[in-house]
């Protein structure tokens, strides 16, 4: 089993995204956007989606230094101090981006003009995003020191398939629910071109996160005077 779902199914699942991403845009390249519903109902969005983007954006910026820098990861961790300020740290932003992830779900289950604009695509799509978040909370929870094991053996291993030669040995002796959490990703990953994440390959992240108010001015006919709102 493990050689079917960490040996072979990472490039069934990668050949996935990048096949369908590009079918996808060479089909229908206006359809890269992320279907904002922000006009439907701002307040609840924002908090929802600012935990969200926050908490998870810092948590996969460290998941991606330990893949680039793995040696990095294991010199921070040589002082006890810097372990336990970034296993809490992680903890911390973790349960901050599932704080935000829930406020989403709920306002799009709840909200009827929200609800109307939902796809089957969009529910599929969080589904799999609380299980990679409650997985990946569990595993900081029930296994300490998860920045020093995702180094030791993760990494590897997903080096290993990056380089046409995956060894399943990394992983074999994982726990399940940290084996569930990497195969989760890989699920998600294989989604991105059939969703609205898809916009993720057009957006500037920097812009996005730091982008000032935005004006939004309309006419309302009945009582013929213009209205101002800001939004971000």
């Amino acid at each position: 089993m493990n050689t079917l779902f960490f040996g072979y199914m990472p490039y069934l699942l990668l050949a996935t995204a990048i096949v369908g991403t590009i079918y996808r845009y060479t089909t229908n390249k206006f359809s890269w956007s992320s279907q904002s519903s922000q006009f439907l109902e701002n307040r609840a969005l924002f908090f929802g989606s600012f935990p969200w983007h926050y908490g998870i954006v810092l948590v996969l910026l460290g998941h991606i230094i330990g893949l680039l820098t793995p040696s990095t990861i294991f010199a921070w961790n040589s002082a006890p101090l810097r372990l336990y300020i970034l296993e809490s740290s992680g903890l911390a932003l973790g349960l901050l981006a599932l704080f935000g992830l829930i406020a989403l779900m709920y306002r799009r289950l709840t909200n009827n003009r929200v609800k109307a604009l939902t796809t089957s695509w969009d529910v599929l799509l969080l589904i799999i995003l609380l299980i990679q978040v409650v997985t990946g909370l569990g595993n900081a929870i029930l296994y300490r020191w998860g920045s020093n094991w995702y180094a030791a053996a993760a990494v590897p291993w997903m080096r290993s398939v990056l380089t046409l030669s995956p060894n399943v040995d990394y992983v074999a002796n994982l726990p399940l629910i940290t084996k569930a959490h990497i195969f989760n990703a890989m699920l998600f990953i294989a989604l991105i071109p059939f969703t609205r994440l898809v916009h993720f390959f057009v957006i500037n992240i920097y812009k996005y996160l730091w982008r000032p108010w935005q004006v939004v001015r309309w006419y309302s006919r009945e009582v013929r005077t213009e209205n101002i709102v800001q939004y971000k």
